[in-house]
């Protein structure tokens, strides 16, 4: 078809699947729940890591864990006590488990002590008056992030970087969702010192394929590369805002459209 144009198919899709009804079902929803800051980027940050499996199960699993926190993310990560991570003991989403989550809780406790926004973890070369790049962003916030000693080596395989030759979905997803600002209700855009232009696709098998069929990728397997090839055949309908794109590709292969 050549008359077929990708980028108004694919801006018409935006405008369909980038609405507050999208949130029902996907783990975004999680964060929603919340008004307060800090509550909004901890259940953001966890949503976005245990997203993988079905939708629902993840949903659910971050319920039981906003359960497990007294229905106050911010407040238990801030002032627990040692008697109240008892609380986290037992929780599991597929290999995500109790001494996972328990790190994370120490992570995120050491963060919150020093500064008042998750934003200055993706940061941290930034601090030092070096320009915000988005590799080297995910890249140390790896590195900052099992910084606490005696850290648990398996719960390293829970955060990705592009060293790894990770296409880092979930945290590129995360990302979208903190840095991401418009009026439609889904994106919350409460992250305003990371550039939206800078932020890269998250990359899963629906948008793989989907973006495979619209010539979007060429590479054979989902990785970094593959994740900056397809945020710059996305940069190329809009420089400023390529992740918008995210929804519609994710939405036409979760709907089997293509």
């Amino acid at each position: 078809m050549a008359d077929f144009d990708i980028k108004e198919f694919l801006d018409a899709k935006v405008k369909a699947f980038n609405r507050p009804a999208f949130i029902e079902h996907d783990p975004i929803c999680i964060p929603h729940l919340f008004s307060n800051q800090q509550d909004i980027e901890i259940m953001g940050f966890f949503a976005a890591i245990l997203a993988w499996g079905q939708r629902k199960t993840i949903i659910n699993k971050c319920r039981e864990l906003i359960e497990r926190f007294d229905g106050a993310p911010a407040q238990f990560i801030r002032g627990h006590s040692e008697d109240d991570l008892k609380n986290l003991l037992g929780f599991k989403h597929r290999t995500f488990n109790d001494t996972d989550l328990l790190y994370f809780v120490a992570f995120l406790h050491r963060h919150y002590q020093e500064f008042t926004s998750l934003e200055d973890a993706f940061l941290i070369g930034s601090q030092y008056g070096e320009q915000f790049h988005i590799e080297r962003s995910l890249n140390e916030f790896k590195a900052y992030f099992f910084s606490l000693p005696d850290h648990p080596i398996r719960t390293k395989k829970h955060i990705s970087s592009p060293l790894q030759k990770s296409s880092c979905k979930r945290l590129n997803m995360f990302l979208r969702w903190m840095v991401r600002q418009d009026n439609c209700g889904v994106d919350f855009g409460i992250w305003k010192r990371i550039p939206a232009s800078e932020l890269i696709c998250p990359c899963d098998i629906h948008v793989e394929r989907v973006a495979r069929r619209f010539g979007l990728i060429t590479a054979d397997k989902i990785n970094w590369k593959t994740a900056l090839e397809l945020t710059a055949s996305l940069k190329t309908f809009d420089p400023m805002d390529p992740v918008k794109y995210d929804f519609a590709l994710f939405g036409i292969g979760v709907e089997g459209e293509v």
